[in-house]
């Protein structure tokens, strides 16, 4: 066997193999007494035909293919152990010439990661804060949640609700019957196809109205796609919005905890306080790892990218299989081929490939570990959101070896980016250790 390293990139190693003619004669010989132990040969017992009618019966290629099977996995393996590399994963093997045999390998890497400085990392986080204007825009949206809905005798117009039977076609064939449509006329709302809300707009109670609408272009339905619809509504009422007023019984009809309008008000504003400190933690930890990440030196080999892409991809189809349909009709609402997706989804594939890489070797270079007990709580707690009934089998569930791994895993990657976060805030001390040392 003679093996030639052709060069290493982008974390492959290329490695050409060619097989020597008696290697490849004894690995035929060895599939011959494989074979023909188990193969029925007319005019012989089965195991005593000769090799010569053995090929004839069952054709050289297939005996070839055979000893293929397991000659090239272990000449494959050996030449690993020549040129002395480590297979990260299995290997592309591509057979270019079969006399005399020779066979193409790429051998992915393991990845190489290059932290940097992470440890001189400073970052400043955003300051969390909610307005009085966000307090006052879910009160307004409350408000019209208990809005009540009064019939009016004039014509439609934005904001009423408009109580209609509709017909339409498109291309000869129903499009959209429905009897008693409750809509509110929105301005611009897409629904069922736009400019639908502006054709309502200016109808009388028991009046009638047809009108034509094109469908766009990106329409799920790619028979109807770019074509027209015509409709025909007949309208049989008119609703107004009533809203509340904004006194201590609305605030009570929220919630009978809050006596006055005050209390709604205060709850409100600590809700939107609390949201936003979560968001402003969230933010400063994707801007602490995106800055880690951009530090380091990171090299992997391709087949994690295309991974990666598959599970974003199996991810974007998961709603689409619920719903019984399959990849097909998801292309076919988005407009693209499956190359076109899985193009798309490289990008932001490769990026968590590396994030994911990078914050291991953070993990392994700051000997960040989780214990048993860690373990045992984040299922303990992770079983509280689970109903009484099941939450036995939950547990059981969770403590299989493979779970426990992957919990291990999620709770060093959560400790990982804490770690990385009170480094980057470091400088909150630093600047208070000086300004105390500048009072002395």
């Amino acid at each position: 066997m003679k093996v030639t390293k052709d060069k290493i990139e982008g974390s492959q190693a290329f490695l050409t193999v060619e097989m020597e003619p008696a290697e490849v004669e004894d690995s035929l010989e060895e599939a011959y007494q494989r074979l023909v132990k188990k193969t029925n040969v007319p005019g012989f017992r089965k195991g005593k035909a000769p090799r010569v009618m053995l090929e004839r019966h069952i054709g050289r290629e297939s005996l070839l293919e055979d000893a293929l099977n397991t000659l090239i996995p272990r000449a494959y393996e050996d030449a690993l152990k020549e040129q002395e590399i480590e297979a990260f994963a299995r290997a592309d093997i591509e057979i270019t010439q079969t006399e005399p045999l020779v066979f193409k390998a790429t051998v992915p890497l393991p990845p190489t990661v290059k932290p940097g400085d992470y440890a001189s990392l400073r970052l400043t986080p955003q300051p969390a804060a909610s307005t009085e204007g966000e307090v006052d825009s879910v009160i307004d949206r409350l408000r019209h949640q208990q809005a009540s809905w009064e019939p009016v005798e004039r014509e439609v117009g934005f904001g009423d609700l408009a109580v209609f039977d509709v017909e339409s076609t498109a291309r000869g064939k129903t499009f959209i019957n429905q009897k008693g449509v409750q809509y509110q006329v929105l301005k611009d709302y897409p629904a069922p196809l736009p400019g639908f809300a502006e054709q309502l707009v200016g109808m009388e109670r028991d009046g009638a109205r047809e009108f034509s609408l094109q469908i766009p272009t990106d329409y799920p339905d790619k028979e109807l796609a770019g074509k027209e619809a015509h409709f025909k509504v007949a309208l049989s009422e008119v609703k107004q919005e009533r809203l509340p007023e904004l006194d201590d019984e609305f605030a009570r009809g929220i919630d009978p905890k809050f006596e006055t309008m005050t209390s709604l008000r205060r709850e409100v504003a600590d809700n939107l306080r609390l949201r936003a400190e979560e968001r402003a933690r969230l933010d400063f930890e994707e801007k602490v790892i995106e800055a880690v990440v951009g530090l380091a030196e990171v090299e992997f080999p391709p087949f994690l990218v295309d991974m990666e892409t598959s599970r974003l991809l199996d991810q974007r189809l998961r709603q689409w299989r619920e719903s019984g349909q399959g990849l097909e009709e998801y292309l076919a609402s988005i407009n693209k081929t499956e190359e076109e997706l899985k193009e798309e989804l490289r990008p932001p594939a490769t990026q968590r490939v590396m994030r994911s890489l990078v914050l291991d070797k953070v993990a392994q270079e700051e000997e960040i570990e989780a214990s048993d007990a860690e373990i045992d709580g984040e299922i303990e707690d992770m079983a509280g959101g689970v109903p009484e009934n099941r939450r036995e089998e939950f547990t059981k569930l969770m403590s299989t070896p493979q779970s426990r791994q992957s919990i291990e895993h999620l709770l060093v990657r959560r400790k990982t980016v804490q770690r990385l976060v009170e480094i980057a805030r470091t400088q909150d001390t630093d600047s208070e250790t000086t300004q105390k040392e500048a009072a002395k």
